[in-house]
């Protein structure tokens, strides 16, 4: 071997080895990305509480541990207009029989002034209560995973006088329960702290631990935190017993019952990252650099002084979050001295070079960050804490609207509940995430959390996809407007609920703006109202000043004092006027004209947004006759409302008594170009306010039905928020054998500007949307059966075309899933559709066929439904009638492991179908 031949493969090999460093450095820094990995020496465990629990819930009379007394019920009907005005204040008188006093002291944390802070009384209340105790044998209650809702899968309760009516949904969700787990701490945990820590529990929660009460929280809808590490027996079995107390007519839509979110046992040492400790803030933010500051909160719950040091990292997150690829600077260790007992605020910045934004998509990309955490004692890691955040800049301009890395982003949002349909209030990350999906289908970019603190796994979902968020804590304050409501415990709590509220949310760059009230009763009560609103907005601003505040008004006008005390103007169908209309002349109640121009120059420096919009009401695929000429009418017995069976007509042009057609909220936020935009009412149907049926379970007002199938309305939405898609649908439906020769207006929906209409090849004329005009009419089309063509134009070229046809009769069920491979964790889902079909494969639109599920292999049905309102039948039933053609079965895996679910559906009279799903 030659010295020459040696030199030039050494160069070669250094050629290699720099081209390497020098690709790896440049061209692809993906490939430093590092997957996440448990913590290497376990410094902080979370673990989800999930399963092994036991659940009881009293049929008749419950203990007596109550958290307060309840004033006496006068008005129990709940069946009132949305926007009545809030009439409920009532105060209970002070017992020393209640638990309030031990359970107030949970709220300390987040009571700024130290000599409002709770004492706890002596005693331990409950000690002796046989749920408490680690030696009770609850072996006969019911074995239960949580999240859980105790009353979702229970028969509806039917009538007029059933003590849940149908503003909460018709199902049992009033009661006290208790659940109970065993917990096993190690003897090596025997010097950390143990916490537990509980998303949301509707509601009253009260938690002991081994026959000591611990603490609790009320609001059903905050997360709360619970040091659990005094009363722990380290190397052994320990008893957590928690009860829920959720209250008849405590609520105006369905609450669920029981702990319906996540639950964690949070495991560290006692100098630890405190809890929703870390803040991150971006406000100088450029395409070359965004400068990151961080405060970050330790507390040291030991009793001896430490010497701490500390030190960030930041990471940039793929599309789905599972590769971290570092951002090479990283912060520079830190030193400071934290006393025994106290907690320490440090603050760290670094400049992000060349930062990818979070933004809205089609324009933006929700880009995403995790800043790393390590707080060290005397070179040791004690903690690590990891925060998710995104870069971006905001501007509220009171012309210019929404400006989200400087371009202006027009709103096209709704409001959610929090319910997930026939899974109820159970909070399920992958039927949250189907609702998202819908929801990016349909156009929509933002969602207001109507009106409670969502679960926590909802925002980061928003923030995965891009959503913009008004994320709202409260429905009421002092006034109620149902007689158990949060009214009775506001004064005692509003504070340590505001504070968590945006503690726990406040690094969630999806979140825009914080609401603290809707429609709240202090829209009445002039200067008094207006003072409490600034009491409440100083708390949201002292815990966030980089987000603008305010309040959703159905009421106040601009000339009131409660506009005054909010950052942005977030207005509830005033913009486009309340019962103002000629249809709507008749009724009782708010009557305001449209007040975009009056709020704009009463407030020409604030951003205007409607917060609600619409409440169009309508039943998938129920269309009746006459259909008014008008674009917007109030719903009734007479006009667009068929009491008998329950459904609102599917033309999309009635309304809620306080609200109007998709049409003319168009048209008035079109002709006040400075709106931000509008948030609709509602994105899906929910349970609970069922206007105008009361006897029914469920809201007609979504764009998307409770089962998660598109209403008409949602291409008329569409149409509008997607403008350069091609988009035609056409209705009603064309299966009418009784109206042969009668008129049967055909309405359009399209994204073009010109149409034109064919029956059976035969043209029934071209038509131009107008000014302000957003669907096309045909509203003199005499009934035949055949086929009905559109076709559409846009700038006068083709657009778009559709066609239906009348079909024959069923003959076969059609069965589709959403997803045909699941995780095996007991916790993913797949959304099975059904839709009886006719001889050439067309959904039957007008086919009620009752249908049976069944399923081999590891997997459960554990949920049906179709979409009607009305329907009573029990989403736990495995039998179900089609709605109009089509329904929707809900299955997941019961234990782990791979395999395949066989899921089969059978109608009689027809052809049966079946799916395979495979579990992973």
């Amino acid at each position: 071997m030659s010295f020459s031949y040696l030199f030039e493969t050494g160069i070669q090999q250094y050629s290699r080895i720099c081209l390497s460093i020098f690709f790896l450095l440049f061209f692809t820094p993906e490939l430093l990305a590092q997957k996440p990995s448990p913590l290497s020496n376990q410094v902080r465990q979370r673990v989800n509480l999930q399963d092994n629990w036991r659940f009881m819930r009293y049929e008749k009379d419950a203990d007596l541990l109550k958290y307060d007394e309840r004033p006496e019920l006068i008005r129990t009907n709940d069946n009132v207009i949305a926007d009545s005005k809030p009439t409920d204040s009532t105060r209970t008188t002070e017992s020393d029989k209640v638990l309030k006093r031990w359970i107030l002291p949970t709220a300390n944390d987040f009571i700024v002034d130290t000599t409002k802070h709770h004492r706890r009384p002596e005693g331990h209340p409950g000690a002796g209560f046989p749920f408490t105790q680690m030696d009770f044998d609850d072996s006969h209650w019911q074995q239960v995973s949580l999240p859980h809702d105790w009353a979702i899968g229970q028969p509806f309760l039917e009538g007029p006088n059933a003590i849940i009516g149908g503003g909460m949904g018709r199902l049992p969700t009033h009661g006290v329960a208790w659940y109970r787990r065993k917990l096993f701490i190690p003897s090596s945990d025997k010097n950390k702290k143990i916490i537990l820590e509980i998303d949301g529990a509707m509601s009253y929660a009260m938690v002991w631990c081994n026959g000591t009460l611990v603490g609790g929280w009320p609001y059903g809808y905050n997360s709360f935190h619970l040091d659990l590490s005094k009363y722990i027996i380290p190397g052994k079995n320990n008893q957590i017993a928690i009860r829920v107390d959720n209250p008849t007519n405590s609520s105006r839509w369905y609450t669920g019952g029981g702990l319906y979110r996540n639950v964690w046992l949070t495991t560290i040492n006692k100098l630890h990252v405190a809890q929703w400790g870390a803040v991150i803030k971006t406000k100088e933010v450029s395409v070359k650099n965004a400068t990151v500051n961080l405060e970050i909160s330790f507390q040291n719950s030991s009793e001896k002084t430490k010497t701490i040091s500390t030190q960030t990292e930041y990471f940039f997150l793929n599309k789905n979050q599972s590769i971290r690829i570092p951002i090479r600077k990283k912060t520079e260790l830190t030193s400071s001295v934290i006393r025994a007992g106290e907690k320490l605020t440090l603050s760290q910045s670094t400049i992000i070079p060349n930062p990818k934004l979070w933004g809205p998509p089609p324009t933006q990309s929700p880009n995403l960050y995790l800043a790393v955490t390590k707080l060290f004692e005397n070179g040791q890691l004690i903690d690590q804490y990891e925060t998710r955040f995104g870069i971006r800049s905001t501007e509220f301009h009171p012309t210019k609207g929404l400006l989200v890395n400087g371009e202006s982003v027009k709103i096209k949002g709704v409001n959610q509940h929090h319910d997930l349909g026939a899974l109820g209030a159970a909070f399920n990350t992958r039927a949250a995430e189907r609702q998202l999906e819908l929801l990016i289908e349909l156009g929509c970019n933002a969602i207001r959390m109507a009106h409670n603190p969502p679960a926590p796994e909802l925002l980061d979902l928003t923030d995965k996809y891009g959503f913009l968020v008004i994320d709202e804590i409260f429905d009421c304050w002092e006034k109620g407007k149902t007689p158990l409501d949060f009214h009775l415990i506001f004064q005692d709590w509003y504070e340590a609920d505001i504070r968590s509220f945006v503690r726990r949310d406040r690094n969630h760059p999806s979140i825009v703006a914080w609401s603290f009230g809707n429609e709240v009763g202090e829209q009445y009560t002039a200067e008094e109202g207006a003072n409490l609103a600034r009491k409440l907005y100083s708390i949201v601003k002292e815990e966030d000043d980089t987000r603008p505040a305010t309040v959703s008004m159905n009421y106040a006008k601009p000339d009131m004092p409660l506009p005054r005390e909010v950052d942005i103007l977030s207005l509830n169908y005033q913009g486009e006027g309340i019962r103002d209309a000629p249809a709507y002349a008749h009724l009782k109640g708010i009557r305001t004209s449209p007040l975009y121009p009056a709020f704009q120059k009463q407030f020409p420096n604030k951003l205007i947004v409607s917060a609600e919009t619409s409440s169009a009401l309508s039943t998938r695929g129920s269309y009746l006759f006459p259909v008014i000429s008008n674009s917007s009418a109030p719903v009734s017995d007479s006009a667009g409302g068929d009491p008998v069976n329950k459904q609102v007509s599917a033309y999309e042009l009635y309304t809620a008594q306080f609200g109007s057609s998709p049409d003319k909220v168009f048209a008035t936020q079109d002709k006040h170009p400075y709106v931000a935009g509008e948030f609709v009412w509602t994105g899906w149907d929910y349970l609970g306010e069922p206007t105008p049926y009361y006897d029914a379970r469920s809201s007609y007002s979504g764009i998307i039905d409770l089962a998660g199938f598109k209403k008409d309305r949602f291409w008329l939405y569409q149409s509008r928020w997607r403008p350069d898609t091609p988009i035609v649908h056409i209705l009603p439906h064309w299966n009418w054998p009784n109206r042969i020769g009668k008129i049967t207006p055909v309405h359009v929906f399209t994204s073009g500007d010109e149409a034109e209409l064919f029956l059976n090849g035969q043209s029934l004329g071209k038509k131009k949307k107008q000014n302000f005009e957003y669907r096309l009419r045909w509203d003199e089309v005499k009934y035949e059966p055949g086929e009905l063509k559109l076709v559409s134009y846009k700038n006068g070229e083709k657009w778009a075309e559709k066609s239906i046809r009348t079909t024959s009769q069923p003959v076969a069920l059609q069965i589709q899933a959403d997803r045909v491979k699941i995780k095996s964790n007991g916790q993913d889902l797949s959304f099975i559709t059904v839709t009886v079909v006719d001889k050439n494969g067309q959904v039957v639109p007008t086919a009620n066929n009752m249908v049976h599920f069944s399923i081999e292999g590891n997997g459960e049905i554990i949920a049906t439904d179709n979409g009607d309102p009305a329907s009573l039948v029990s989403f736990a039933s495995k039998s179900r009638s089609a709605f109009f053609g089509m329904l929707l079965g809900i299955v997941k895996c019961i234990k782990p492991g791979k395999g395949k679910l066989i899921v089969t559906v059978k109608s009689e009279g027809l052809s049966s179908a079946k799916i395979e799903i495979d579990s992973e």
